[in-house]
């Protein structure tokens, strides 16, 4: 084969890598183009809440690697979502439907202002023509003599003599307007009534909660529905009432009374309806008492899941009729240490009897470390000795080995600081709390407590006479 040969197949070759090379640069300008595109486009990406390496919660790990296990747990989860997009739809309403009855309201309590301010100058009127008809009357009886302006005259003389009282009944009595009222109440009642024996409870209990002067808006009204009881397949119709009661509670002056805040709150618990009374006590006007938030707690107690919910609605009650204690201790009850210890500074009258009640409603490690130490270069608001003694005397060992192991870790030094910022608690105290600690088997810090102690006697003599003398008196003597 010669050279010619040789150069064409050459230049055939060299024709097939530039084809192959123009098409994978083709290719490759291609992709660019694709990338750049998805670049400028949003993209969102589904991010985890949790985890997903750790456990899946409600089950165990042998049923999270079991498919069937697995399937059963994904439909009732499933169903419970649909549960709840279907509970969306029937519970809740748009945002904006509340502004919309806002508006309306404000448009309707404006034009009952208005009424109202029409009605007095329609009574004022009524009044002048009163007296303007008893002046003509006794005009026309006399011999006609007199001008009518001295009868018009007298008649008011008369009526600014008797006081404004006596013109108001006989307005009264005379007012056609009140007729006319009491009227419409009368009718008012026989409709509700008959909306009662035709077995409309939803419209009855709207018509009861928008009654004239709240005249169906009490007890008695409850009693009626209470009466019918539960209908199957249908809503309880003493919720309906309670649901519309408090929902109209602010186009009203007066908020709902104390008696049937209880009773409602107590309807809405046994439907198991929590969702109803957060409603109620966070939005709405009531008359809260210690009762209510009383029958919130119970609730919790025997509804664990809704606990924490429970404890914070009672809590905001028992802050609004003043029962600070009990505001503490569900405070103490959801954990919120920190939120306690605020609270028991703005507090004047909280005593150190106070303070150990509430350990031992509420025996929690953290609380009474936070109660012994100083806030803020305040002293502790309790004597860790004191809580200690206090602990062991009424059968709380558990809690005050505790609080032992912790003190026990900081070691002599942490002992020493404690002792010596706790002005409460005596020297035969200390000795007591001593005693314990070596009962209980803390040997060393029991060493420490007697060891810091005959310490502290050496600085100076105290008298054998005083029994009340504190750590704190002679350390700074």
């Amino acid at each position: 084969m010669n050279i010619t040969s040789y150069t064409e197949m050459f230049l055939i070759r060299l024709k097939i890598i530039e084809s192959n090379s123009l098409k994978i640069q083709s290719q490759i300008d291609q992709i660019k183009q694709c990338r750049a595109e998805y670049d400028t486009k949003e993209v969102k990406y589904c991010t985890f809440s949790k985890d997903p390496s750790k456990p899946i919660p409600g089950m165990t790990l042998q049923e999270s690697m079991n498919l069937d296990a697995l399937t059963k747990y994904m439909k009732h989860l499933e169903d419970k979502y649909a549960e709840i997009k279907q509970a969306m739809l029937i519970k809740y309403v748009p945002a904006q439907r509340k502004a919309d009855l806002d508006e309306e309201m404000i448009v309707l309590l404006k034009r009952r202002d208005v009424a109202e301010n029409l009605n007095k100058k329609l009574q004022f009127c009524h009044q002048r023509l009163q007296i303007i008809s008893q002046a003509l009357t006794s005009w026309a009886k006399s011999d006609m003599s007199s001008p009518f302006q001295d009868f018009v005259e007298q008649i008011q003389k008369t009526k600014y003599l008797q006081g404004d009282q006596s013109i108001a009944e006989e307005l009264m009595e005379d007012d056609p307007r009140r007729a006319k009222e009491a009227e419409i109440m009368l009718h008012y009642m026989e409709r509700f009534n008959e909306l009662i024996s035709l077995g409309e409870y939803e419209k009855a209990a709207c018509y009861a909660a928008n009654s004239p002067r709240r005249i169906l808006r009490n007890i008695g009204t409850m009693n009626t529905f209470k009466a019918v009881g539960k209908i199957r397949g249908k809503p309880l119709p003493l919720l309906l009432f309670f649901e519309a009661l408090f929902i109209t509670s602010h186009a009203f002056q007066c908020p709902v009374d104390a008696a049937l805040t209880l009773e409602g709150i107590k309807c809405g618990l046994s439907e198991k309806r929590l969702d109803l009374v957060i409603n109620w006590v966070t939005q709405e006007r009531l008359t809260f008492s210690e009762e209510a938030g009383d029958v919130i707690c119970d609730y919790g107690e025997q509804d664990t899941y809704n606990k924490a919910k429970c404890l914070a609605l009672a809590q905001i009650i028992y802050s609004e009729c003043g029962l600070h204690k009990k505001a503490i201790l569900c405070l103490c009850k959801q954990g919120q240490t920190h939120r306690v210890m605020e609270y028991i500074q703005q507090l004047k009258d909280f005593t150190t009897d106070d303070l150990l009640q509430l350990l031992i409603s509420c025996p929690q490690v953290e609380l009474i470390q936070c109660l012994t130490k100083e806030l803020n270069e305040k002293q502790p608001s309790l004597s860790f000795g004191l809580a200690i003694l206090h602990l062991f005397s009424v059968d709380m060992k558990k809690v005050g080995i505790k609080l032992l192991q912790e003190i026990n870790k900081g070691g002599i030094d942490a002992v020493e600081s404690l002792m010596i910022n706790d002005s409460f608690c005596s020297i035969e105290k200390w000795q007591e709390v001593a005693n314990i600690c070596s009962q209980s088997g803390f040997d060393k810090l029991s060493n420490d407590i007697v060891s810091i102690l005959r310490s502290q006697a050496a600085v100076t003599e105290i008298s054998e006479e005083d029994d009340a003398v504190n750590l704190m008196e002679h350390v700074f003597w």
